[in-house]
Formats: C-alpha cells, sequence, structure tokens
C-alpha cells in the first residue's frame, strides 16, 4: 500500500460538492489512479483522524476540448465520495 498522502491527492470543492458536506457529511477527493476504497478509507482515517462509514470511487473520463485552432483533451480524474458518519467532521477550511 502506498502512503495516505500519496492516495488522496486533493479535496475537489465545487458548489455541488460543498452542498453534499452540508446536507449529506459527504466529501469528495482527488485520489490516485491505483487506489481502491480501502486504501482511501485507510488514508482518510489516518489523515484526518476520523471514522469513515462508506467510500464510494467514480473514473472521470477526458473530455475534448478546443481552444480556436487548438484541440486536446482534458485530463482523466479518479473521484471519491467519503462519507462520514453523523458527529464526525473534516475542517477543509481553516478558520
Amino acid at each position: 500500500m502506498s502512503k495516505a498522502r500519496d492516495i488522496l491527492i486533493r479535496p475537489i470543492i465545487t458548489e455541488k460538492t460543498m452542498k453534499m458536506m452540508d446536507s449529506d457529511n459527504k466529501i469528495t477527493f482527488e485520489v490516485a489512479r491505483g487506489s481502491n476504497k480501502t486504501e482511501v478509507r485507510q488514508a482518510v482515517e489516518e489523515v484526518f483522524n476520523v471514522k469513515v462509514e462508506k467510500v464510494n470511487i467514480l473514473n472521470c473520463r477526458p473530455k475534448a476540448k478546443r481552444v480556436g485552432k487548438y484541440s486536446g483533451t482534458t485530463s482523466a480524474v479518479r473521484k471519491a465520495i467519503v462519507k462520514l458518519p453523523e458527529g464526525q467532521d473534516i475542517n477543509l477550511f481553516k478558520d
């Protein structure tokens, strides 16, 4: 198994993920390509000192984009949606 900091690349902060954080206590992370649910669960528990209830993983395929005459693709991303039990919280923003 890789180190926990190698598995969790960054939290994904969008309007949709913020709504999921507030209502469902779910947090979304970009994770390493070869990681599985067990590794993600262990990494989140180790780094943030919380208990993880459920992990869902999805692969976002690259999309074709064009700017003028130049064409290319966006990068592929592997996301993990981590559900925490009631009463537990991860503070991603320092107050």
